[in-house]
């Protein structure tokens, strides 16, 4: 150690923060938890899973978002922060509608167990504050559709329950993707992923806007 080392003053921490290599910010622990989630369901993804995924002690999880609840909630508020629907607004209501689709099986494959997160541990296990928040997404869903009907006023898209049109779309996207070990031996061998996923957009699109042709 130089003179210099040994006259410089110890590094002040926040109380509580642990010290060492650990010494990482909140967007690794994120970013390593929803990692995990890509490929194991959301009960099996553990602070010590996670904390070994990131490579950090526990303890640095704890500080940052105090229980597990708060850490994955904060990983749903990561996933979904491009929402599906964001900046579809801006277009036709029919044409806002077909992007919003395929945005919304492109986050599903992307992250297949986050819809399996919110219901089983944000919502039926959580706390108040990760049901409201858990709502207040789904909810910000369903007035899209709300606000895209009324904009497309029956021209193209007949009225229908907006609340419907999210679990059809939602609930359509979420089982194509997290029902894979079911659906993969139904295809022919050798299928191409990429290509089955923009089958099922065109499908799905086609389905959706048949259906809602007025009538």
């Amino acid at each position: 150690m130089t003179t210099a080392q040994a006259a410089r003053p110890p590094v002040k921490r926040s109380k509580g923060r642990p010290a060492g290599d650990n010494d990482v910010g909140g967007d690794r622990i994120l970013a390593a938890a929803e990692s995990l989630l890509k490929t194991l369901p959301p009960a099996r993804v553990t602070i010590a899973r996670i904390a070994q995924e990131a490579g950090v002690d526990p303890a640095l999880i704890r500080y940052y978002f105090g229980d597990r609840t708060r850490l994955l909630m904060a990983v749903a508020g990561r996933v979904t922060a491009n929402k599906p629907h964001a900046g579809a607004r801006t277009l036709e209501p029919q044409a806002a509608l077909i992007e919003h689709i395929r945005k919304t099986i492109a986050l599903v494959r992307s992250a297949p167990f986050m819809h399996r997160l919110m219901v089983e541990e944000l919502n039926a296990g959580g706390t108040d504050e990760t049901r409201a928040r858990t709502r207040d997404m789904n909810a910000d869903l369903v007035e899209f559709y709300r606000e895209l009907l009324e904009a497309d006023g029956g021209e193209t898209l007949r009225a229908v329950d907006p609340l419907f049109l999210h679990v059809i779309i939602l609930g359509a996207s979420d089982f194509f993707v997290s029902a894979d070990p079911v659906i993969t031996p139904l295809l022919p061998p050798g299928t191409d992923r990429d290509e089955l996923m923009a089958r099922f957009n065109t499908f799905l699109v086609d389905v959706l806007l048949n259906g809602l042709k007025p009538r």
